[in-house]
């Protein structure tokens, strides 16, 4: 199979998309178990890409049990460089509007037992994470989001904080109007470990949010529901479709962000005390380092 640049990760309809050529599913192995469905594979303006529905055809993972892990080392051992992460999220801002889209900048862990690391077990690493979606995607995703003569249908945010919260269950009416005194924008149960994986694989990664709902903290607007997430992504989806076709056309030959050196000075561990066996099983993330 020819190397893959671009990965897209979110509904099973995101692949859907007008002009995938060459298409084609792939099954992927890894050392963390089965991804969570067969990648569909395709040429997207000339781009190798691949989609992955996160909660399977059929949504039959609950947010919680998404194997992240798989995920992830899947794009990486395709030769993935960027990930583009679609996902419902509710609102914490009243100028954030249900159908709106955010490009969030910032994100706060409110998930509960999630692996959000590949390493361990005699391998220590420590990344940093103070910028966790890269800047260039980003900024490709927002310029993107623009259409005809400067105006943007739907919305689209350039920034915004982003509340991982674990689910399946929506917040409590207490839960969401905290998150709302800390400043943070929009609320979700998927960007997280995603987010943290894809920077230990030194893979580009951003979210395009696309809000469905106020959550709960609205005084005036209905709490949140499934059939009112449901009916507001379906609403949403073609535009993250054309935000994801438009910013594969954009996605630099050579990446001069930061993402791609992570590891570089991040393993902690004396290499002479790493595991033969972790460097083998991480060879695809950490062996360039340890040559």
């Amino acid at each position: 199979m020819a190397e893959v640049k671009l990965g897209v990760i979110g509904g099973s309809g995101l692949y859907e998309i007008e002009g995938l050529t060459n298409v084609e599913e792939v099954a992927i192995k890894t050392p963390f178990g089965d991804p969570s469905d067969r990648f569909v594979v395709g040429s997207l303006d000339g781009v190798r890409t691949a989609f992955l529905p996160r909660h399977g055809r059929g949504h039959r993972i609950m947010p919680s049990e998404v194997p992240s892990r798989a995920n992830i080392w899947a794009f990486k051992s395709m030769g993935v460089q960027y990930i583009i992460s679609v996902s419902a999220v509710g609102s914490l801002r009243e100028d954030i509007q249900p159908l709106d889209i955010v490009i969030p900048d910032q994100i706060i862990d409110r998930t509960k037992g999630r692996v959000g690391s590949f390493f361990g077990q005699g391998i220590v690493v420590h990344c940093t994470f103070a910028e966790p979606f890269c800047p260039v995607l980003r900024s490709l995703l927002y310029q993107a989001g623009y259409y005809h003569g400067g105006s943007q249908v739907p919305r689209v945010h350039p920034n915004g904080t982003y509340i991982a919260m674990e689910g399946p269950l929506f917040s409590t009416k207490a839960e969401s109007n905290l998150y709302k005194s800390w400043g943070a924008s929009i609320i979700g149960m998927t960007a997280l470990p995603e987010a943290k994986l894809a920077r230990e694989a030194e893979i580009c990664y951003a979210t395009i949010a696309c809000v469905t709902d106020y959550d709960c903290w609205h005084e005036v607007h209905e709490s949140v529901n499934i059939e009112m997430v449901i009916a507001n992504l379906i609403r949403t989806v073609d535009a993250a479709k054309e935000i994801v076709k438009k910013t594969s056309g954009q996605l630099p030959r050579i990446r001069e962000c930061s993402c791609p050196t992570t590891l570089k000075d991040a393993i902690i561990t004396a290499r002479d005390l790493i595991p033969p066996q972790k460097k083998e099983e991480l060879a695809l993330l950490i062996g360039k380092y340890l040559e």
